[in-house]
């Protein structure tokens, strides 16, 4: 069994009966950052992709701007029970240091900032402000991507469990999907192997993700310097002031061929023979 699936035994029970057997799940598991051998954060995740992983969520918090800011990133200690080293410790080497904060991180959407005053902190922290113009993107083209991510959900179709995140060119190609058990770390995931492959600023590319889109997610994506978030599910009221804040455009309940899009229309480009998408 890989380290992002684990099976455990279940009782089915259904109108015709009730059965036994093992059914396969997702890994969660802790994963501590640290930097040069200090303490950063502990986050929940899905194994795998953790360097990625580390490189966005330093991104989003505006620790580092590229990847040359990351001289090293390395598993350290932490064992199990049989002295196996767990992979859950990352030690980071940064290019430059930077204090690093007493308070933890928050994970959750009880992150204890409001309304104006975290919005001015998404615009004051940016160093990849939106340009007004980015890709226009077809309908129909922006319509397909949620179902080309989800052609991409390996782990999800064993396990049902897994939230995911993809970054996709203006003309729909995929380039990198990623899934966890948080969709924040989902996002921190693609935006890493972006910050790697040294396409941040993001200015190019189009961020989709499986759930709903909260100001957290819109914030990654501010930061990574990305102009369109499309999500399967709603906004946030804070993900959509944060968005029309920032311009970025924001587009909520992407499914089949309907969306609604809240903020910035402007890089979206109604396909021929369809109807106007804002009065």
């Amino acid at each position: 069994m890989s380290r992002v699936t684990a099976r455990r035994r279940m009782r089915r029970i259904s109108p015709t009966g009730e059965i036994q057997r093992p059914d396969t799940l997702a890994v969660e598991e802790p994963l501590e950052i640290r930097i040069d051998g200090h303490s950063l954060t502990v986050t929940m995740r899905t194994p795998g992709n953790d360097i990625d992983l580390v490189h966005g969520f330093l991104l989003s918090e505006a620790m580092v701007g590229s990847a040359e800011d990351i001289v090293a990133a390395r598993y350290c200690a932490g064992t199990d029970d049989q002295g196996r080293n767990t992979y859950n410790v990352l030690d980071v080497t940064l290019r430059t240091p930077v204090p690093v904060p007493t308070r933890a991180f928050p994970t959750t959407g009880a992150c204890g900032l409001c309304g104006k005053t975290a919005l001015d902190d998404v615009r004051t922290r940016t160093r990849f402000p939106l340009p007004k113009d980015g890709p226009a993107v077809d309908t129909r083209v922006l319509a397909a991507m949620p179902d080309s991510l989800r052609d991409r959900q390996s782990v999800f179709d064993a396990t049902g469990g897994l939230h995911a995140a993809g970054l996709f060119t203006a003309d729909g190609t995929a380039l990198a999907v990623r899934e966890d058990i948080g969709r924040h770390n989902a996002v921190d995931k693609v935006i890493g192997w972006a910050l790697r492959e040294n396409r941040v600023p993001a200015h190019d590319l189009v961020l989709i993700v499986s759930g709903r889109a909260s100001f957290e997610l819109v914030q990654k994506a501010v930061m990574a310097g990305i102009p369109m978030l499309g999500a399967v599910s709603a906004p946030s009221s804070l993900a959509v002031d944060l968005a029309a804040d920032a311009g970025l455009t924001l587009v909520g309940f992407l499914r089949g061929d309907t969306m609604n899009v809240y903020s910035a229309p402007e890089r979206i480009r109604a396909a021929p023979g369809t109807a106007a998408l804002l009065a």
